[in-house]
């Protein structure tokens, strides 16, 4: 019987300790507020590594397609667009393939650093996009 309440306390301790705790880590993390990432506008450059997705799509009766998502510091996009709903702006962009030259040059560089000079921009809005922006227009300029 003693040890059933031994461990009903330590159940306790641990509980109180988590949460006196909790609000320390909190106070920590709010103490640097994030400034808004610079503004990207056409023509710009977007450097990251360059990840494939697998996603369904809709339109093809869910059939999975290739996706490839660059991530990069915070940007934030023209009006009307702005902070997509973020405090610092989009961190993911989606790179729209439009041709079957495009989706192979970036099926090859999947996995490596790379940099795309963005000509179109906007923010995701659609259910089965993945990244929090989306890059309709690009070109990847060469290091």
């Amino acid at each position: 019987m003693t040890t059933h309440r031994f461990g009903v306390r330590l159940g306790f301790a641990f509980l109180a300790a988590t949460f006196a705790a909790a609000p320390c880590a909190i106070a920590q993390q709010s103490d640097a507020p994030q400034k808004p990432g610079k503004m990207i506008r056409a023509g710009d450059v977007l450097s990251g590594e360059l990840s494939a997705l697998k996603v369904r799509d809709a339109k093809n009766r869910g059939k999975r397609v290739a996706t490839y998502q660059i991530t990069s510091e915070p940007r934030r996009l023209p009006p009307p667009n702005g902070l997509c709903n973020l405090e610092t702006g989009p961190e993911t962009f989606q790179l729209i393939p439009t041709n079957d030259a495009q989706a192979a040059q970036l099926k090859s560089l999947t996995g490596k650093e790379i940099s795309v000079k963005v000509d179109e921009v906007a923010c995701a809005q659609d259910a089965g996009q993945m990244s929090e922006a989306i890059v309709t227009k690009w070109s990847v300029v060469a290091k």
